[in-house]
């Protein structure tokens, strides 16, 4: 945040149902299409028309989305490694459908496969007998890779389980559709990032949203996994005061 506000007005926000906001009630839909709508009245409220959005993960996929829903809203794009799963098959994948991806595109469907079989569907049968610890665990190691779960810091877990949801490892409709003609005709600039010691997966999905975005840089974040943010902020850093200054 210090290094953005030294160049930048910044402006940060916890989306619904995270700490330090209400949690979803027993039984609501955990729906992206709302968490979408926020972000669009966030700016448009803020009077914030035209900012550049620096987005992480599943923040990273919402910010995606309203440069496709809404592309007046924005100005330039970071995305850190947005699960954009649904670019390639539905979420959580159809049998048929990773059959299909298999055999067009095996270097992307392996790694979905993996995510989903040691990731998302234990977390998601965990989540069903209501032990979030155990679901926490398996999704966390799928998203960060088992070291970089390992190493979090006391603080660092104990956020991650505050932020747990049940609600939305079951959610039908956790993820949006994404369609490709979509993700070609976004025009802001966008500057796609990974970390080089973040899951596969990751690098697959951006290798997706690399050939289909016209107006798109990449940049690999070193010494980082999914949070790259935190495990390299430095780096981090640099690659988004030089995109968002160029």
């Amino acid at each position: 945040m210090g290094e953005l506000e030294s160049r930048f007005r910044v402006v940060r926000y916890s989306r619904r149902y995270h700490w330090p906001n209400e949690p979803i009630a027993e039984g609501a839909e955990y729906a992206m299409s709302d968490q979408v709508d926020d972000l669009e009245q966030l700016l448009q409220q803020l009077g914030l028309a035209g900012a550049h959005i620096v987005g992480h993960s599943y923040g990273a996929y919402l910010a995606l989305m309203v440069a496709i829903r809404n592309p007046t809203l924005l100005g330039r794009l970071v995305l850190a490694e947005p699960p954009v799963i649904p670019l390639f098959t539905s979420f959580p994948p159809k049998p048929q459908e990773v059959l299909w991806l298999l055999v067009t595109k095996p270097n992307t469907a392996l790694p979905i496969i993996r995510f989903a079989a040691t990731g998302l569907g234990p977390a998601s049968s965990a989540a069903k007998n209501d032990d979030m610890e155990t679901a926490t665990a398996h999704f966390g190691k799928a998203v960060l890779g088992s070291d970089a779960f390992k190493n979090l810091s006391q603080a660092r877990m104990q956020q991650v389980r505050i932020n747990s949801s049940k609600a939305e490892l079951l959610s039908d409709s956790f993820m949006t559709p994404l369609d490709e003609n979509d993700v070609r005709h976004i025009k802001a600039r966008t500057l796609l990032v990974t970390g080089d010691q973040s899951p596969i997966v990751f690098h697959r999905l951006i290798d997706g949203l690399e050939e289909l975005l016209p107006n798109r840089e990449r940049v690999n974040i070193p010494k980082a996994s999914h949070i790259m943010h935190e495990d390299n902020s430095a780096a981090f850093n640099r690659a988004v005061l030089s995109f968002l200054g160029a």
